[in-house]
């Protein structure tokens, strides 16, 4: 599989995590706010999210869009969703998170796993060493440690202070691997 090809990622995901998507769409049904991500259905597009690069620096929203901009992503690359069977599915897998090991450790996604499996089968030795030693532990300490981020409402605090925010849903930043943070999401 071709990992330039988001369309076949997005098929592999759909296709091998429908009973995870189902867990995901109960959590987010049991939350005030993911009851609320799931009536509006808000998506994350450039048209809803440009105004994030006129944010002041320090907001959640200003982080998002340096941290987009600096890696050329676009919130509107992903393919749109062809197999779930319901309309709540097919929103809750479109609003998937990026970051595949915390991803896996909310979601139990098997795509999640084989992306970091596959992913890091490409790294050089000194790669998949960093990786595993440590990004891999950050990561599945991240997953457990944070809110159930599906059900987060994330357009909604683009104007808050991202440090406020990493409090308040229990993200742990990670840390540079030559022991100074560099501020990342």
């Amino acid at each position: 599989m071709d990992p330039r090809r988001a369309d076949l990622i997005a098929a592999l995901g759909e296709t091998t995590g429908k009973p995870a998507f189902q867990l995901v769409l109960q959590r987010m049904k049991n939350s005030s706010e993911g009851k609320e991500v799931l009536l509006e259905r808000p998506h994350v597009v450039s048209a809803q999210v440009s105004h994030a690069w006129d944010l002041p620096e320090s907001t959640f929203g200003s982080a998002y869009a340096r941290f987009m901009g600096s890696r050329n992503f676009s919130p509107d690359d992903r393919p749109p969703v062809r197999f779930m069977d319901t309309d709540d599915l097919a929103y809750v897998a479109t609003r998937e998170s990026a970051l595949k090991v915390i991803e896996f450790e909310q979601m139990f996604v098997p795509m999640c796993a084989l992306s970091v499996v596959g992913g890091s089968s490409r790294f050089s030795r000194k790669q998949r060493a960093l990786f595993f030693q440590h990004y891999l532990p950050w990561a599945v300490k991240a997953g457990v440690a944070c809110t159930d981020l599906m059900s987060v409402y994330y357009e909604k605090h683009f104007h808050e202070n991202l440090e406020d925010v990493r409090r308040k849903w229990g993200i742990i930043p990670c840390p540079d691997p030559k022991g100074k943070n560099q501020g990342s999401i």
